[in-house]
């Protein structure tokens, strides 16, 4: 028997806060960007920097819980799948996008909560396991 696997683990800050809508069966659902950065030294001893960009797609509980603690800049660890969308819009141009269907995420580094009045050197992880919803 044979299996695929589609999984996907990154370690980010996120481009913009995240952005919450709901289904018309009224299904919620959250978007967010997640910059990855790597650096390396070239031979010649050049020091080079790579930003990836990752659209996050996350479904039902998980996206209320995103979309309620999650801001700009934070630091976050999400793992899903890969999932690539094409469509063709109006004017019958075709368009791609690729995106990571959250499965789980955790917080990393500071958390700034207002509400909380936390210090700014306190560190708190949450983690949260969600079942894939399909689109």
């Amino acid at each position: 028997m044979s299996r695929g696997l589609n999984k996907v683990m990154i370690i980010g800050h996120l481009g913009r806060d995240p952005e919450m809508r709901y289904t018309p069966s009224g299904k919620p659902v959250t978007t967010f960007t997640v910059a990855t950065s790597r650096t390396w030294n070239s031979t010649d001893g050049e020091r080079h920097t790579e930003t990836e960009w990752f659209n996050v797609v996350a479904w039902g509980n998980l996206a209320e819980i995103c979309k309620q603690y999650l801001t700009k800049g934070q630091q976050v660890y999400v793992e899903g799948r890969l999932q690539t969308r094409r469509w063709e819009d109006s004017e019958g141009v075709k368009h791609t996008s690729v995106e990571i269907v959250a499965s789980e995420m955790m917080m990393l580094g500071d958390r700034r909560d207002s509400s909380a009045n936390q210090s700014a050197d306190s560190t708190d992880v949450e983690s949260v396991v969600e079942d894939e919803y399909p689109f």
